[in-house]
């Protein structure tokens, strides 16, 4: 849990109001309590209130009390470590507000949404509702209400691994927070999450050095648990942002501090166990300092289970360090065990939800008695090519956001679904099959998803260990989207578990070759290849279309489909002449992507500042 417990009166066993008005502020103000002073009956207090409140939702939809009692109960399921069961009550916070045309809950209702969003790895979605949430802040031009938006924009940018981005939104709060001293806190949290955010970027340590000292500068001693544990996971920020830069004697400074403020508090013990153990292995006392970060992470997986996924980056980090890859390997293993379980899940529960949105959507009036089930297996067959791409919507924005490290824009996966249907229609391939590998490739990286960040982000070469976690992603896509169930999609799991294999049996993950590769996987393998060649990425420039096309030549029956190689040659110059701009003819489809029209419009706030503050500028 993210809050100690502690004892409190069941005041949920008082009479209730007899006004519907008068009984919702009831609840909400219960609900406080419960946040306030958590108790061990506090779920089942926040259970029986949600039951009330949608009773009286039925009663009075537009009762004004309903949306902030709705966030609370979202928000206590987020302090709690149970996101999942805080998305309901999240969706009908921002139901009440929108129905009650209030602009200020709103926008606080998006915010709490956001929050759960960004727990169950549902990050496109809380992309969208963030960019709902700030129109609601500049639309009532409060300053505090952007400041909250802003940060919760950066906090969710980190999560998708766009750290220098995350940066610039942070460092826009701290400008509107600069013009009103009543929001400081807004500024003391901004630079929090800048130093935090700069761990993760090279050659930006020093700006994140600057942002934790001013940020503790401005915190002052801790008077409470919640400040202590702010204040230990600053010291910790700037103790491992000092070890990179070798300042160890800083670092035991900081690390010390944190020792300090931690007592007590027991996620706070965790966060200073893991700063003294990276500084003790930085100061070549390898035994004292991996004791301590196992320490850190036993605690972690039975006690403070929200930093288990932390703890054990910092180990691997420690073993790094220390030069033992083979145990950190280990410990890898277990990351990526970890990372993949929690996200097939929440995504999973996710994906579900919508579906079954759209099959209530779609259910006739003589099927509303119907099972799930029996309205499942009637809705499913025979639908629509437009029915389909709806049921897949969702899993194609998670698969943009898979590949976000490699490709910015978003329309990586539209130009390889497109290019590869082509080429299966000039093969021979039918029309509906076309289609269905169109949908199908696009989704061919979601595996990306499941692999640490430790991995996909590492800007030298992988160990052998780690490029066998980073395979891992074909396994990891064909099974989320096999139990993801789109109907008419099976395709999708062949292209996400094949694309690596090779021609010649040297591939990836089952070593196939020759024509047992499925022809979905090597139409799409050919795309993939290209439109990565043609394109800058974080470790190489864009190559030229004769020269993608040479190499690919090149790897004629070693890598590709002979035969389909020849006519994949002839193809896309043929395009190139017929189209002009092969990138916008291949991307069209990217336009009716919500989250790459949400990200596009972000980038263009996060730019349009003034050009002489250089913090904003996206290509540092």
């Amino acid at each position: 849990m993210k809050t100690e417990p502690h004892l409190a009166d069941e005041s949920h066993r008082e009479p209730q109001p007899a006004d519907p008005a008068l009984q919702a502020a009831a609840i909400g103000l219960r609900l406080d309590e419960q946040l306030r002073k958590p108790t061990t009956a506090s779920q089942e207090v926040v259970e029986e209130a949600y039951q009330a409140l949608n009773q009286l939702a039925l009663l009075v939809p537009t009762c004004d009390a309903l949306s902030p009692a709705y966030a609370s109960i979202a928000h206590f399921y987020y302090l709690t470590a149970l996101p999942l069961s805080g998305v309901e009550p999240a969706q009908r916070a921002v139901d009440a507000a929108r129905l009650n045309g209030d602009l200020s809950r709103l926008r606080l209702a998006l915010s709490f949404q956001a929050l759960i969003f960004s727990e169950t790895a549902a990050l496109p979605a809380a992309h969208a509702v963030l960019q709902e949430a700030l129109d609601c802040a500049e639309r009532l031009s409060d300053p505090a209400a952007q400041c909250n938006v802003w940060n919760l924009i950066g906090i969710v940018l980190q999560l998708q691994s766009r750290s220098r981005e995350a940066v610039a939104a942070f460092e826009r709060v701290l400008e509107i927070a600069d013009t009103d001293a009543s929001l400081l806190r807004f500024r003391t949290a901004a630079l929090a999450n800048i130093a935090l955010a700069c761990t993760d970027i090279d050659g930006d340590v020093g700006h994140g050095i600057r942002a934790a000292h001013a940020a503790l500068a401005l915190v002052g001693e801790p008077k409470t648990a919640p400040q202590s544990q702010s204040r230990v996971a600053l010291e910790a920020i700037a103790t491992r942002l000092l070890i990179e830069v070798s300042q160890l004697d800083s670092a035991r400074t900081h690390a010390e501090a944190a020792t300090r403020y931690a007592k007590g508090v027991a996620r706070a013990e965790v966060m200073a166990k893991m700063a003294r153990g990276l500084v003790e292995v930085a100061s070549n006392k390898h035994d004292v300092g991996l004791t301590l970060l196992r320490q850190a992470l036993d605690t972690a997986r039975h006690t403070v289970k929200a930093l288990h996924m932390p703890a054990l980056q910092t180990v691997i980090k420690g073993y790094e360090m220390a030069g033992q890859l083979d145990v950190a390997s280990v410990y890898l293993e277990e990351l990526m065990r970890l990372n993949r379980e929690s996200k097939t899940a929440m995504l999973l529960e996710h994906h579900h939800k919508y579906v079954d949105a759209l099959l209530d959507k779609w259910s006739t009036a003589d099927e509303v008695e119907a099972t799930l089930n029996s309205k499942r297996s009637r809705l499913t067959s025979g639908l629509s090519q437009r029915d389909v791409h709806s049921l897949t919507r969702m899993l194609e924005e998670h698969a943009i956001a898979a590949e976000l490290h490699d490709d910015e824009t978003g329309a990586h996966c539209f130009r390889v679904g497109r290019l590869a249907s082509i080429l299966g229609r000039t093969i021979g391939l039918s029309d509906d099959v076309c289609f269905l590998i169109d949908l199908a490739a696009r989704l061919h990286d979601v595996g990306k998803l499941f692999v640490p960040d430790a991995i996909l982000l590492k800007p030298g070469k992988l160990t052998l260990d780690e490029r066998t976690i980073m395979q891992t992603h074909t396994t990891s896509g064909a099974d989320f989207l096999a139990k993801a169930n789109v109907p008419q999609m099976h395709i999708a799991e062949e292209i996400a578990r094949h694309h690596h294999e090779r021609w010649d049996g040297t591939g990836y993950p089952d070593r196939l070759a020759g024509s047992a590769i499925p022809i979905a996987a090597r139409v799409a393998a050919l795309s993939d290849v290209f439109d990565a060649l043609t394109h800058v990425r974080p470790y190489k420039r864009a190559w030229s279309v004769d020269e993608s096309l040479e190499e690919i030549r090149s790897l004629r029956g070693k890598a590709f489909d002979p035969e389909l190689t020849d006519i994949f040659l002839a193809l896309v110059p043929a395009l190139q002449r017929e189209h002009g701009d092969l990138d916008s003819f291949l991307a069209a489809e990217a336009s009716n992507s919500t989250f790459v029209a949400t990200r596009r419009q972000l980038a263009e706030k996060l730019k349009g500042r003034d050009p002489t503050v250089t913090a904003f500028d996206l290509r540092r």
